[in-house]
C-alpha cells in the first residue's frame, strides 16, 4: 500500500463523504476543520512513526493526500538520514 493509499483510508475514517483521491483543497475549502486536523496529525505520526512539528501544519501540506503523502515521505527520509 502506497503513503498516499494509506492516508486515503485515515482520512476517509475521519471525514467520510469526501473524495480524498481528487480534491487538491481540503483546508482552503473547510473539508478539514480544526479537531480533525488534530485527530488526523495524530493518526499520521502514529501511522507512520514520524513526529510533524508545528512548522509542518500548514494548508500546502494537508490541502491533498499528495500534499501529505509528500509530507510524510519526507519527514521519514528525514528521520532515516
Amino acid at each position: 500500500m502506497s503513503t498516499e493509499d494509506a492516508i486515503i483510508e485515515l482520512l476517509e475514517d475521519l471525514c467520510p463523504g469526501v473524495d480524498f483521491k481528487s480534491c487538491t483543497t481540503l483546508i482552503d475549502d473547510r473539508r478539514i476543520d480544526s479537531l480533525t486536523m488534530i485527530a488526523l496529525v495524530a493518526d499520521l505520526e502514529d501511522k507512520f512513526e514520524v513526529d510533524i512539528p508545528a512548522v509542518e501544519i500548514v494548508a500546502d501540506n494537508f490541502n491533498s493526500a499528495a500534499a501529505i503523502a509528500g509530507m510524510i515521505d519526507r519527514l521519514v527520509e528525514e528521520d532515516l538520514d
